[in-house]
């Protein structure tokens, strides 16, 4: 059996926060695992801890400066490949349907729902995203951080409008909500 390492990001979208990458080689089986995005928040920790202590995972992190200067897509290149570096397989999958130019690399769509590793690593990258951001809220509690997680909601565009951008804000996400008006 050749040795998979599964590969998903977590907090692509977010108007703020980190990008996160994860990879994950996976020793055992473990139950439960899906993508992070259908998993309850308690479910997520509960698996985050089981697969840390039962596989090889390396966690990549992008600040919203560099997000900023070199753009999404030259920040997920570089991830997956400083993962490819860091953990050595045979076959590494990603999530989704580009390889943003990476040699050596498959991808799936929607495999952080169908293959175990990609599932384990979406899980990493997004209780780690989660847990970060839950730090930066109590440096900016006046953003509410806790209830959107950096993602670009009404509530979080309120409060952009009234306390302004603060350090882990990504200024190159334009969001009409936040544009001057011509009238």
């Amino acid at each position: 059996m050749k040795l998979l390492c599964g590969i998903d990001e977590a907090g692509r979208g977010p108007i703020a926060g980190d990008l996160v990458m994860a990879g994950c080689i996976l020793h055992t089986e473990i139950d439960g695992l899906n993508d992070s995005k259908k998993l309850s928040e308690k479910k997520r920790e509960a698996l985050y801890e089981l697969i840390i202590h039962d596989s090889e995972f390396h966690i990549v992190k992008f600040s919203p400066k560099s997000i900023d200067d070199d753009g999404i897509s030259t920040c997920l290149k570089r991830g997956l490949q400083e993962i490819m570096q860091n953990l050595k397989c045979e076959n590494y999958l990603f999530d989704g349907n580009t390889t943003f130019g990476v040699d050596g690399l498959e991808t799936m769509v929607k495999a952080d729902g169908k293959v175990a590793e990609v599932s384990a690593a979406s899980i990493l990258a997004k209780v780690t995203h989660d847990r970060d951001i839950l730090k930066e809220a109590k440096k900016y509690p006046e953003y509410q951080f806790e209830k959107h997680k950096g993602y670009g909601t009404k509530l979080h565009v309120e409060m952009i409008k009234e306390h302004g951008y603060c350090e882990i804000h990504r200024r190159s996400y334009k969001l009409k909500a936040l544009e001057p008006t011509l009238f």
